[in-house]
């Protein structure tokens, strides 16, 4: 699995998890605020770092 795809599939996840996909669905990833696309990415980065892959 590329990295690409794991970002991919990592952000839908987290983005999930937080809530944020009816906002995402409705309305797109450029309506989130720089603080939630923040919490995405920090998340985001600390799982990648637990699975060993960044």
């Amino acid at each position: 699995m590329d990295e690409e795809m794991v970002n991919n599939i990592l952000k839908y996840e987290v983005a999930e998890e937080l809530g944020l996909m009816d906002k995402v669905y409705n309305t797109g990833w450029k309506s989130l605020t720089a603080r939630e696309s923040g919490k995405i990415g920090g998340i985001m980065a600390k799982r990648k770092k637990d699975m060993g892959i960044e």
